[in-house]
């Protein structure tokens, strides 16, 4: 499900909508703002839009995200603890190295971002879908991804150790080095990713492939 947009938004002004705990924020564009290396806890967000806001560093605990659109923004190394995310969009977005742990992610849409080094460990996603992002060395550890597409998405040295992957659909992604293949059971996987998923099963079940030799 989409966002549900406002039919109309206030413009967000620095002196009275800077991150305090326990704020909620509905029915506001964020513009050029700069969150970075803030910290603050129960805050809640309903109905926004954020253009090119900064949340790099910045240390959310137990926030609620709800039918906001994140675009060309930086969250880069941003923390975030027991937090939930609902209809929400991010699109073209730095979220290198951001920590979203032990949260829910429900309806959520993450396109052309890059999100290599990623944590998401402990947490719930339903309805979820990446694509299009550089999900390098991205953390699932734990998490439960039952049903989540990765659709043209780069996952070279992801880890899914003890995940949950019940209908998790890979299309056209890259799969060299996965951690965690065991966890597979129940994934779908598009015949064309097999390749680079075969080399690091086959490790995982002590199997030494053999090149062939052609005719001298």
């Amino acid at each position: 499900m989409k966002p549900r947009a406002a039919a109309s938004l206030d413009l967000a002004a620095v002196d009275d909508h800077d991150l305090e705990d326990e704020a909620t924020y509905r029915r506001l564009e964020f513009a050029t703002f700069n969150f970075s290396g803030r910290s603050a806890e129960s805050v809640e967000f309903e109905q926004c839009r954020f253009r090119n806001v900064d949340f790099g560093g910045t240390k959310l605990t137990r926030a609620t995200f709800s039918d906001c659109l994140f675009e060309n923004g930086n969250m880069a190394n941003l923390r975030v603890d027991k937090s939930s995310m609902l209809r929400v969009k991010l699109s073209v977005l730095r979220i290198t190295g951001v920590h979203w742990i032990d949260g829910v992610l429900r309806e959520v849409m993450v396109s052309e971002c890059r999100a290599d080094m990623t944590s998401f460990r402990f947490s719930d996603f339903h309805n979820v879908m990446f694509e299009g992002c550089n999900l390098t060395q991205a953390d699932f550890q734990n998490a439960d991804v039952s049903g989540v597409q990765f659709i043209n998405c780069d996952l070279s040295g992801a880890q899914f150790s003890q995940a949950k992957m019940e209908g998790t659909r890979f299309a056209n992604c890259v799969l060299a080095g996965i951690g965690g293949v065991t966890s597979f059971a129940g994934a779908i996987v598009a015949s064309q990713d097999l390749v680079g998923l075969s080399y690091t099963l086959a490790a995982a079940l002590g199997i030494h492939i053999e090149s062939a030799r052609g005719d001298d």
